[in-house]
């Protein structure tokens, strides 16, 4: 089919001596109008349908899946079990699928879980009482058996971030967040002679962010209380 004859009805139109569809006044006698024909109904954009499930809802029954599983582990026919979404759907709101998915779940994570476990480790009054709850908070948790899970965020920092550009850059954002409230809480320590004059604040921060890090990893392979403290109990030496 040459272009002419493919694009002519378009560009010039052609006599049609049928009526209308309902509704459509048929042509007038003598004159040309465009005449859409079937194959033609391809390049017409459909209307989008309405979502049919809560993208949060999604979100948060997927981050705990990915939580308990991690990303490798966890397939698309986990994702749709645990969330009762189609895989297309899945796709048409989460372009990317299950990656995509997966990068938003850290995302809330990070929004949602994250808070509760720094609790007033964030607030302007912080101090040293603060890290150390934030680190005996770690010790509980790493003692019960929902909290052998661990952290999604060091999980994913251990099992793919030194691969995955978008899961990292949230990873290195909550660390960066846990790292500035320590530094926080320590200056005030400074301020009020909590701790040693010589102190660094923003030293000591990344000290104790890797130190934390390290707790939660050695927790989920070895949940013995009095190591997990003798660990929490040396890295405080350093402020005295």
């Amino acid at each position: 089919m040459t272009a002419d004859r493919r694009t002519g009805p378009f560009r010039q139109g052609r006599r049609c001596s049928r009526p209308g569809p309902a509704g459509l006044p048929g042509p007038v006698a003598g004159r040309r109008r465009p005449v859409v024909l079937e194959w033609s109904l391809m390049y017409v954009s459909p209307m989008p349908r309405p979502r049919e499930f809560d993208p949060d809802a999604v979100l948060n029954q997927a981050m705990l899946r990915f939580w308990e599983r991690g990303y490798r582990a966890t397939s698309i026919e986990d994702l749709v079990k645990a969330t009762g979404v189609k895989p297309g759907s899945i796709y048409s709101a989460f372009p990317g699928g299950k990656h995509a998915l997966f990068v938003k779940s850290l995302e809330r994570y990070s929004k949602l879980v994250v808070p509760q476990k720094l609790g007033r480790l964030e607030a302007p009054g912080a101090s040293v009482a603060e890290v150390r709850g934030y680190f005996d908070g770690l010790v509980r948790d790493l003692l019960s058996p929902e909290g052998r899970q661990g952290c999604l965020l060091v999980n994913t920092a251990i099992e793919n971030a030194a691969e995955d550009d978008a899961a990292a850059a949230v990873v290195r954002g909550h660390l960066a967040r846990l790292e500035r409230c320590m530094t926080h809480a320590l200056e005030n320590a400074a301020r009020r002679d909590e701790v040693r004059d010589s102190l660094d604040p923003g030293g000591t921060a990344k000290l104790l962010v890797a130190t934390c890090q390290g707790l939660m990893v050695v927790g989920k392979a070895n949940p013995d209380e009095a190591v997990l403290r003798a660990i929490v109990d040396n890295a405080f030496t350093a402020l005295s």
